[in-house]
């Protein structure tokens, strides 16, 4: 029987949002004992009701809701009003990533202390660092399944990878390998073995990949301490004359206005639509935004510093057959400002299938020398970049208040402006990555700017002092006790590494604490 709370029950924690952090961090208080409702703006899909289709699997999974954008990124030019690529669903993104599954490095903790000052830089050292966080990636990893960690065997190698390993080692790096992944190379967790069909942005449908959609949420559901309320959509957070929350005010299944109130809060619904609710939260006692003394609600969006690389060869590679992101370069990670920026990056293959290679390749393109990379497309190998990149106080989500959603609210812009060290990062990186294809044998290579956004970071960022930012290093608010930050939007810095193993990692840390906390009676 799964548990049905009432609405006046204030003694649940209400968690908005149900992916790598909400989804986490609701399974792991009800295994503890801690009555929790899930308040989830998207529907249920599991492995079974996944589709292996791109276009039909992008409007079954993918938030769609109007956004707009600005700033001088190629996104706010191409896809103006799809500025990230995320999930409306039960298990929220976790149902969308690849799987990469890499711990942030001791010096990524602390960027303004390595780095120094950076001109139009907002840098932060993280409250927390690579000692504190050993244990709860250790149990992270354990949760996920990471191949490549107790003993688990990385996964076979696809042709795309062969030809990323053999440019790689032919230009002289050598921390390459088909990558720690959340997908299983054997079965693990009751979760079958990965079977290599290369769907693993539309869900996985044999289960082989981790996603909260199909481990954490139901086993949170069987404690009969979690509740998950779907198609519901959180509009505002309500607090009382002392500035403690008291619910979530939200959009039903049935388009009817609910209130569930609760002794705890967690905001987990990325880093768009997390400050965007704070914003949309602002009272007489918050004017700016629930818990935005500081102002840093929505401010310092991180996106990584992203591109790809595709090369054409003289044979078939058929890139799409194997996992999609099941390689990786770590040579170029560390912290060298003698390469013209600060940070790292990594290379992962990346694959994607012709409609969306199509799309993204060169949006809008015409002409025979856009055609005939299509038509080299089984002979084509690709690669993505993901880097640190800088925090900007300009760079932010704000609401929207000329554009309404269909609930009346004013929506969220994402601002975006590359910083000098973004632009560097890349252009190396390209070069490095044409050189590695070149080495065995391209005859074309492309390099193609970003996409829309997945790894979305910032925008309630944890810092030591209240004034420079809005959660501490439990991601809890600075300025409301009883309020937390659950997901990517608490990161205060990006590092060079796929974020949903720190962000499982935190909410695991996160529920400890807050169980903790309750049992005290300090909530």
């Amino acid at each position: 029987m799964v548990a049905k709370f009432d609405l006046n029950d204030d003694s649940v924690v209400v968690i908005v949002g149900s992916g790598a952090g909400g989804g986490v961090l609701a399974n792991e208080l009800a295994q503890k004992g801690v009555k929790v409702v899930s308040i989830e703006a998207g529907g249920r899909y599991l492995p079974e009701d996944y589709i292996n289709d791109e276009w039909a699997s992008f409007q079954q999974l993918a938030w769609t809701d109007m956004r707009t954008t600005s700033g001088d990124w190629r996104v706010a030019r191409d896809f103006a009003n799809l500025p990230t690529w995320i999930v409306k669903a039960v298990g929220g993104t976790s149902i969308h990533w690849a799987g990469a599954s890499l711990r942030f490095q001791d010096h990524e903790w602390k960027a303004k202390t390595t780095y120094g000052p950076i001109s139009d830089a907002n840098l932060l050292d993280w409250p927390i660092d690579t000692a504190e966080m050993d244990p709860w990636y250790t149990k992270a990893e354990h949760k996920l399944g990471v191949t490549r960690t107790e003993d688990r065997a990385g996964l076979p190698p696809s042709n795309n990878y062969k030809v990323f390993e053999a440019g790689a080692k032919a230009i002289g790096y050598k921390d390459v390998h088909t990558g720690r992944m959340a997908i299983n190379s054997a079965e693990f967790d009751g979760r079958s073995a990965c079977q290599q069909t290369g769907f693993c942005f539309q869900g996985c449908k044999w289960g082989a990949k981790w996603s909260t959609a199909y481990t954490d949420i139901p086993r949170g559901e069987a404690t009969n301490n979690l509740e998950v309320r779907d198609r519901c959509f959180a509009v505002k957070i309500e607090h009382d004359d002392k500035g403690k929350v008291t619910g979530v005010v939200y959009i039903d299944a049935d388009g009817k206005q609910q209130l569930q109130k609760a002794r705890v809060v967690s905001v987990a619904c990325n880093a768009i639509e997390s400050p965007r609710l704070l914003l949309n939260s602002a009272s007489s006692m918050f004017p700016d935004g629930l818990a935005n003394s500081s102002g840093q609600v929505g401010r310092n969006y991180m996106r990584h510093t992203t591109g790809s690389v595709y090369a054409v060869f003289d044979k078939p590679v058929s890139m799409w057959r194997g996992t999609v992101m099941a390689g990786y370069i770590g040579d170029e990670r560390h912290h060298d400002p003698n390469r013209g920026f600060v940070g790292g990056f990594e290379f992962e293959t990346l694959s994607l299938g012709l409609p969306f290679t199509a799309a993204f390749l060169d949006p809008g393109a015409w002409g025979r020398e856009f055609t005939s990379a299509l038509d080299s497309y089984q002979n084509m190998a690709g690669l993505w970049i993901v880097g640190e990149d800088m925090p900007r106080e300009t760079n932010r989500v704000t609401l929207n208040t000329d554009v309404k959603d269909t609930n009346g609210l004013p929506v969220p812009n994402v601002h975006f402006d590359d910083h000098p060290n973004d632009n560097a990062m890349r252009d190396y990186a390209y070069k490095k990555g044409e050189e590695m294809y070149r080495a065995v044998g391209a005859t074309r290579v492309f390099p193609t700017p970003p996409y829309p956004s997945t790894h979305n970071l910032g925008t309630n960022r944890m810092s030591e002092k209240p004034q420079d930012g809005v959660v501490n290093k439990w991601g809890q608010s600075h300025d409301v006790a009883n309020l937390f930050v659950s997901d990517g939007s608490q990161f205060t810095t990006g590092g060079a590494e796929n974020p949903t193993l720190t962000i499982v990692a935190l909410a695991i840390r996160q529920a400890d604490h807050i169980a903790g906390e309750l049992s005290k009676g300090n909530l």
